[in-house]
């Protein structure tokens, strides 16, 4: 038995692109202090595998940063991947703008408009990555190179230590 991915516009254009992927949904709490870590959680994966997606300006440009779950952003190492100079977490309010999506449910895939995006480069340590697909609690699960692929990513060390507990 098929069943149809919810269409979220993510699911959409990875199913325009022709890109394989399959979807993982739980129940979100809105009482969870992290997006990232109740994924993990939930869907009881490595956090290696989770990747979380990061609305950055670079130099004025609103730029996409895909980093584990389990690791913090390099805002240095994102800048002199971009080969700029200075790089700051957006905005909140300009990112949900600029990429149709809320937090939490930001995807770096079929955003509103899109952006430069600069994947670390730990994803390829695995056969599949799972992203946000546009809604809290909704992941889509797909190999790294189709992710990179489908959203015109260069790969980068751009995750930083990881955070501690």
């Amino acid at each position: 038995m098929s069943r149809t991915p919810p269409a979220t516009p993510a699911t959409v254009a990875l199913s325009a692109a022709g890109v394989q992927f399959s979807v993982r949904s739980y129940a979100h709490n809105p009482r969870s202090g992290s997006y990232g870590a109740e994924a993990v959680e939930a869907l009881g994966v490595d956090p290696g595998r989770v990747f979380k997606t990061l609305m950055v300006d670079v130099d004025g440009t609103l730029t996409v940063a895909v980093v584990p779950v389990s690791s913090t952003l390099d805002l240095k190492a994102l800048a002199a991947a971009t080969g700029c100079k200075r790089a700051a977490l957006a905005d909140p309010k300009r990112a949900q703008r600029r990429t149709g999506y809320v937090l939490g449910g930001i995807s770096p895939v079929g955003q509103r408009q899109p952006s430069p995006a600069v994947v670390d480069e730990s994803a390829l340590n695995f056969a599949s990555i799972l992203v946000s697909g546009g809604r809290r609690g909704f992941e889509i699960e797909l190999a790294p190179v189709d992710l990179i692929q489908a959203i015109s990513a260069t790969v980068a060390p751009i995750a930083g230590l990881t955070p501690r507990a």
